[in-house]
């Protein structure tokens, strides 16, 4: 494993999951619901910043490694996880919402990982539509976490209405990853 600076940011995302899950845990003589809501808010932006920057200052300083583009998506996938698991508890985020954006992560991960095995990973590359889900998820969970008006914006209203949205795109990418590798699938079985 190279140590290098995008490898390093992306382990302390990894680092971050615990410190953001355990903000919740902290007793309320040391934080407030609004205080802990606006520091899993920043550790949240903050790891969703380090995963852009990691990537590239990777590109940027050429450091780019088979490691990296391993642990990089598996990074953002638990951030996302914990925040979604953590939003199910407070009651922000329906568990439906979160068990259809957590499922579709391992299977199309574990999709990929087959793609790879048998030499067809380029038939899975990022779609826009999975891009967007992102987007729209990386925006929507921030706004659930912090909870309170905004600028005078109901952030949890529209964090759920941009949730809601990310669930639906979840299920179309992930259709479009299924419709693109089943020819794959079909002519290999299911061996």
């Amino acid at each position: 494993m190279p140590l290098n600076i995008p490898n390093l940011l992306t382990w302390a995302r990894i680092v971050l999951i615990p410190l953001f899950v355990g903000v919740f845990y902290a007793p309320e003589t040391w934080l407030t619901l609004a205080q802990q809501n606006l520091i899993a808010t920043a550790i949240f932006i903050v790891a969703a910043v380090t995963d852009w920057f990691d990537g590239w200052l990777a590109r940027r300083l050429e450091q780019t490694s088979a490691f990296g583009a391993f642990l990089d998506p598996v990074a953002d996938k638990l951030m996302v996880a914990a925040a979604l698991i953590v939003l199910v508890q407070l009651e922000r985020v329906d568990a439906i919402i979160a068990i259809i954006i957590i499922g579709r992560e391992i299977a199309i991960s574990a999709l990929r990982e087959w793609m790879a095995k048998i030499g067809a990973a380029r038939s899975i590359a990022v779609s826009f539509v999975g891009k967007i889900k992102t987007t729209a998820q990386m925006i929507a969970v921030p706004m659930l976490l912090y909870r309170s008006a905004l600028l005078g914006i109901d952030m949890l209203w529209l964090g759920t209405l941009l949730i809601n949205v990310a669930a639906v795109l979840t299920l179309w990418s992930m259709g479009y990853y299924l419709q693109k590798v089943w020819p794959i699938i079909s002519a290999r079985g299911v061996s």
